[in-house]
């Protein structure tokens, strides 16, 4: 189903139409998943920020993750298997598209600690607070 998206002044893009796109949203308000990118959530507790890709039916040992010059950088690949010659699809309506994700991480992000977990098709991430330090009170003696 394609939407569409009218504006009163051609080439100029409205402040909402600017979130849509941002956020990848449709006039229905329901959200849309790009062909090629993962829907994600994020969360933060006092801790850690907390990653989530929904991505079922995939193999762990596919995606690759890295984390460079504060980019954490999410991808999958996957080259399709030949299939014998009597094999033959009569139809196929689902795939495994290739993707890249990435994400700014800042200096309060321990990346040394990050972990990553896939289970039950969302690959999850941990991605520890450093410990901010504290300012203590020093008392100076008067003389």
């Amino acid at each position: 189903m394609t939407h569409l998206k009218f504006s009163t002044r051609p080439g100029f893009k409205t402040f909402d139409h600017l979130f849509d796109e941002l956020l990848n949203v449709n006039w229905n308000n329901s959200t849309k998943q790009s062909s090629t990118q993962p829907a994600v959530n994020i969360f933060e507790t006092a801790e850690a920020y907390h990653l989530e890709l929904n991505v079922p039916g995939r193999n762990k040992e596919d995606f690759k993750v890295n984390i460079e010059n504060g980019l954490l950088t999410i991808s999958y690949e996957k080259v399709e298997e030949k299939r014998a010659d009597d094999y033959k699809t009569v139809r196929r309506e689902f795939g495994f598209n290739n993707f890249s994700r990435s994400f700014h991480i800042d200096e309060k992000i321990n990346a040394e600690d990050v972990q990553a977990k896939y289970e039950n098709g969302l690959l999850k991430f941990w991605l520890p607070k450093k410990e901010q330090p504290k300012n203590e009170v020093k008392q100076i003696a008067v003389q």
